[in-house]
């Protein structure tokens, strides 16, 4: 016969296993009443709030970017108007250079001078002549009129019934 030791003792934190059932017995399977099934307006409430959500989610995302691009479109343009400002002031240099290489054939300086002043002078008045042969081409918008003529019409006659 075996003796249990006294060193043993048994856990009482244990719950003990339950009685196995007889074979004799069916047993009836019971659904788990875990926890209730979301009714159909609460499911359309939850989609209408996720779909709510993403879509606020995706215009931050677009308000992100576009001011990101924004940003870096407008340091762009900040440097080109920068390297346009460089090119007009060297402009004034690549002008004395002129007056000064005619200076270097022979002309005095005060002609060359006067040479360059009349050549500017010349590209100004094309520039001007250009400029207004092209504003006198700009014609008025006659289709836009007529149709802002004829909604107007059909505005102070009222539906036509």
């Amino acid at each position: 016969m075996a003796t249990i030791s006294p060193e043993y003792t048994p856990r009482h934190d244990v719950p003990p296993s339950p009685p196995p059932v007889p074979p004799s017995t069916t047993a009836e399977w019971t659904p788990d009443p875990g926890p209730a099934q979301p009714s159909l307006g609460e499911l359309v409430q939850d989609a209408s709030t996720h779909l709510s959500t993403l879509v606020r989610g995706e215009i931050e995302l677009a308000k992100t970017e576009v001011t990101s691009a924004a940003k870096k479109g407008a340091l762009g343009a900040a440097f080109f108007g920068a390297a346009a400002v460089v090119l007009v002031f060297s402009l004034v240099f690549l002008l004395i250079a002129l007056a000064e290489g005619l200076v270097g054939l022979g002309l005095y300086r005060w002609l060359s001078y006067l040479i360059v002043w009349f050549l500017l002078v010349v590209i100004a008045g094309v520039a001007a002549m250009l400029g207004l042969r092209t504003v006198k081409r700009v014609r008025k918008p006659e289709r836009t009129i007529e149709t802002l003529k004829d909604s107007k019409q059909l505005l102070h006659r009222g539906p036509t019934t």
